[in-house]
């Protein structure tokens, strides 16, 4: 009499239900690893070292500590600040990749005749508006024009002789110096730069006149006497130089300021993007970093994302203008 063995293999049916199940263990897994899972990487797009690194690298440090990750800054610099941004529009939307964005290349570059690989409205989630403040006009202290008139005058005597710096074709810096040119009629050559500490470095060695760098870059130099301060960009005297006046008392209607902001890739989920904007505007909001700020020439400028994005779209075409006057080609 045979007796029949009981068959030990398992009903394919019972071996896929098992694999389906551990796959939702899987993902659910993973969709409840808390925000940040890793280390945060924040793109500053210009040259390590200058103004931008003063006011983000303390703001990634807290930042640190608050969400219980490394947070560490990555410049990308180059092509006034589109090399930068460029890299963060095609980064993963996880929140772990991050834009410390700037006027050049979110509101001023898309206005530009070349063509950019990324769209400053569909590519980016805003989170917050860090800080805005002006630009400055500064010469050499041995510099023979002591004021914004006499240095004018003195540009009218010397055709060709006088040349300003920027840190970048198109830049916001660029666009002030051209600016300049055109509303006092006078003509100055201008030298595109990839960083505005070269260009300080440059004016305090003869080899270039002038430029409009950050205040907060410059402001070391100017107190030390090793450079003069002849006039600011924004429409109002900066509190931190109030002596110093701004170019509209002299050239009525003059205008051009600067600020930074964080942004995440598009797609990046609500959530992440309301816990940044949470911390970062904390972070903004005290003593130790406004404080930074301010004496830096810069306001601390907290927004909401939503205010943010609104922000933004009044910057596009506010500088439409400005790009004109420059002429820019290519």
């Amino acid at each position: 009499m045979r007796i029949s063995k009981k068959s030990t293999r398992t009903p394919n049916y019972l071996i896929q239900c098992v694999l389906v199940f551990s796959s939702l263990i899987s993902v659910a897994s993973h969709a409840a690893d808390p925000y940040p899972s890793k280390t945060v990487t924040i793109v500053n797009p210009w040259a390590a070292g200058g103004p931008s690194d003063a006011i983000i690298r303390p703001i990634a440090q807290q930042l640190s500590a608050r969400l219980g990750q490394a947070v560490i800054v990555e410049n990308r610099a180059g092509a006034t600040g589109t090399i930068g941004a460029a890299a963060v529009a095609k980064a993963t939307p996880d929140g772990h990749t991050l834009f410390f964005s700037h006027v050049n290349p979110i509101a001023i570059s898309p206005s530009l005749p070349q063509k950019l690989s990324y769209d400053p409205i569909k590519d980016f989630a805003p989170i917050t508006l860090i800080a805005s403040g002006p630009a400055i006009l500064v010469v050499r202290s041995d510099f023979p024009a002591k004021n914004l008139n006499e240095f004018l005058a003195y540009a009218r005597a010397n055709p060709g002789k006088v040349s300003y710096g920027s840190v970048g074709i198109g830049s916001n810096t660029h666009l002030a110096g051209s600016l300049l040119g055109h509303m006092s009629k006078v003509d100055m050559l201008h030298v595109p730069y990839k960083g505005s500490a070269t260009i300080q470095t440059d004016i305090l060695g003869g080899s270039l006149t002038t430029g409009f760098v950050t205040l907060s870059g410059a402001l070391g130099l100017i107190q030390d006497g090793r450079m003069r301060a002849l006039a600011v960009s924004t429409a109002k005297r900066s509190s931190v130089l109030p002596d110093v006046p701004a170019v509209a008392e002299t050239l009525p209607g003059f205008e051009i300021s600067g600020w930074y902001g964080l942004m995440a890739p598009a797609n990046t989920p609500p959530d992440v993007i309301k816990r940044l904007n949470a911390e970062v505007t904390a972070i903004l909001r005290s003593p130790e970093i406004s404080t930074r700020l301010r004496d830096g020439g810069m306001e601390s400028s907290p927004t909401t994302p939503e205010a943010f994005a609104e922000y933004i779209k009044a910057e596009l075409g506010r500088w439409v203008n400005a790009i004109k006057v420059a002429n820019i080609k290519e």
